[in-house]
C-alpha cells in the first residue's frame, strides 16, 4: 500500500446546505471549512460531490461552489476527490476539466444511470471519458443507485487505461470483494477503495488500498486508526475498530432508506458542530421524534469513548 499515489482514508464528505433564501439551498462555506478541518486533523481525505454528498440532487450552482471552496480550502499535502458522474458525458467531462483546473486531484465517476448497458457499452464509456477528462480518474462501482453492476473483466480492462487510476466498490459481494483485491495487488497504477464499510478492516488487511467510509464525516478518527492498526498487521485493533465502525454506521443507517441514512448523518454532524440538517429535495428532514432517536442512540455510545 505504501508505494501506491492513491491510498489511505478518503471521506465521501456530506454537502452542507445554508438556510434556504427565497426559498433556495446553497452551499454553507463556512461549514465546508468546518469538516475540512476536522478531515486535516485526522489525515484522512475529502471527497466532494458523490453520493454522500447528495450529488445527483444538487444544481450546477452549488457543485460549483463547493469545487471552489473545497479547492480553496486546499492544503499541501491534501489530495482532493471529486464526483463528476452526470448521464450526460459533456457534462462530465466538462466538470472534470474544471476540477482539474481549480486543483482536485481524481475525479471519480459511475455508469450513466438511464439505459441499461452491456459490459461492451460500460467499457466503451469508460474509455471515452478517461480520453477525454485528460487526468486521473477513478471507477465508481454502485449498483444500489446506478442499479448495475460493472463485471471485473470489464474493470480489468479499463485499469490498463493510463488516466484510470482505481476502483470504489460499494458492491456488497465478498466473492467480488477477493477478485478485486487480486485484480490490484501488486500494482502501482491501480488502487482499489473498499466502498463497503463493514468491510473496511477485511479489505485492508487483506491487500486493499484504502477505504471510503460515510461514517467519516463524524468520526474520521476512528477510521484513521483503523487504517493505520491495518497498515501496521495489527488485525486485533483493526477488527475492534471494525466493530466501534458498525455500531456507529447502524445509528444512522439502520431501518433506513439511503435518503433517510443521509439527513441522519448530517444530524449526527450537527451535534458535533459541523453542519446543519438541510437536505436537497427529493430527500428531506425527518420528524423531531426521530432526530431525537438518532440523537439518543450516538450519546449512548459517544458516553463510551467510541468516537475519538
Amino acid at each position: 500500500m505504501q508505494q501506491k499515489k492513491y491510498k489511505g482514508v478518503v471521506v465521501p464528505a456530506v454537502t452542507p446546505l445554508a438556510s434556504p433564501t427565497a426559498n433556495r439551498l446553497s452551499l454553507d462555506a463556512e461549514a465546508v471549512e468546518r469538516m475540512f478541518a476536522n478531515f486535516r486533523q485526522h489525515q484522512v481525505m475529502p471527497f466532494i460531490l458523490g453520493t454522500t454528498g447528495e450529488a445527483a440532487s444538487l444544481p450546477q450552482s452549488i457543485k460549483q461552489d463547493y469545487l471552489k471552496v473545497a479547492a480553496r480550502v486546499k492544503q499541501a499535502g491534501d489530495v482532493l476527490y471529486a464526483g463528476i458522474s452526470s448521464n450526460i458525458m459533456e457534462e462530465s467531462v466538462l466538470f472534470a476539466k474544471q476540477s482539474f483546473d481549480a486543483g482536485v486531484d481524481v475525479v471519480v465517476a459511475t455508469l450513466p444511470n438511464y439505459y441499461p448497458l452491456t459490459p461492451d457499452q460500460m467499457k466503451t464509456y469508460f474509455e471515452r471519458l478517461a480520453d477525454a477528462v485528460g487526468g486521473p480518474l477513478m471507477i465508481y462501482n454502485i449498483p444500489p443507485t446506478v442499479h448495475m453492476s460493472i463485471p471485473l473483466d470489464v474493470v480489468e480492462a479499463l485499469s490498463h487505461h493510463p488516466n484510470i487510476v482505481g476502483l470504489k466498490d460499494s458492491e456488497r459481494n465478498e466473492e467480488r470483494l477477493q477478485a478485486a483485491l487480486k485484480l490490484s495487488a501488486g500494482r502501482a497504477d491501480f488502487v482499489y477503495f473498499a466502498g463497503w464499510a463493514a468491510q473496511s478492516a477485511a479489505s485492508l488487511l487483506k491487500g486493499g488500498d484504502g477505504i471510503i467510509p460515510s461514517t467519516g464525516n463524524v468520526a474520521p478518527g476512528l477510521y484513521s486508526e483503523l487504517y493505520k492498526a491495518a497498515l501496521s498487521g495489527n488485525e486485533t485493533k483493526a477488527n475492534a475498530l471494525q466493530k466501534t465502525s458498525d455500531v456507529l454506521g447502524n445509528i444512522y443507517q439502520g431501518g433506513k432508506t439511503l435518503g433517510e441514512s443521509l439527513w441522519a448523518l448530517k444530524v449526527l454532524m450537527k451535534k458535533e458542530g459541523l453542519c446543519e440538517t438541510h437536505m436537497m429535495p427529493p430527500l428531506h428532514q425527518l420528524s423531531g421524534e426521530e432526530e431525537q432517536k438518532v440523537l439518543t442512540a450516538w450519546e449512548a455510545v459517544v458516553s463510551t469513548g467510541a468516537t475519538k
